[in-house]
């Protein structure tokens, strides 16, 4: 004879008030990290579009440019990207003025393509302690053990041959 037992029936009312009280919308809505959705992601940048760099603002056009191609042809996995991008001015506080804008006010979920050493510099700890990803961030920064004294701009193409090959067997090590 089947009986249901004191412990089964509590089980399975337990089971449907936690079912019920918890509706799927709000469980999905809680998977995602700020920034992303169902149908978003939400990526913030700064680019020098005016300011002593700004003719390297085409940067921050191109990347505009690609994601609304990536958009055009379906998203990434169904989400649209939703690239904000504002002006740094090639300057770090600005820089830092724009982050924070677009981590506290706009909730970006990262930041996408940051370009330039001392903008990067000057936003990175903040980044840092907000837990907020800086993806695909573009530095001119030289490396400073393939750099030898004596070694520079004043060389001769067989010079700067032999250089770029010695370079090829540091990295290689």
């Amino acid at each position: 004879m089947n009986s249901i037992t004191r412990r089964s029936a509590l089980a399975g009312i337990g089971a449907a008030a936690f079912t019920l009280g918890h509706s799927r919308p709000a469980l999905a809505a809680n998977k995602y990290d700020i920034g992303v959705t169902d149908s978003e992601i939400k990526l913030g940048t700064t680019s020098p579009y005016s300011g002593p760099a700004s003719a390297y603002g085409v940067y921050g056009q191109a990347q505009t440019a690609y994601f609304e191609m990536v958009n055009d042809r379906g998203g990434i996995n169904g989400r649209k990207v939703n690239l904000i991008s504002l002006d740094n001015a090639f300057s770090p506080p600005k820089a830092v003025e724009q982050t924070r804008k677009l981590v506290e006010s706009d909730e970006v979920f990262a930041i996408a393509g940051f370009l330039g050493t001392p903008p990067n510099a000057a936003v990175s700890k903040y980044l840092n302690a907000k837990g907020v990803p800086s993806l695909f961030l573009t530095s001119g920064a030289f490396l400073p053990f393939l750099h030898r004294p004596g070694h520079g701009v004043r060389q001769t193409s067989a010079e700067g041959e032999a250089e770029r090959k010695d370079r090829g067997s540091i990295c290689q090590r």
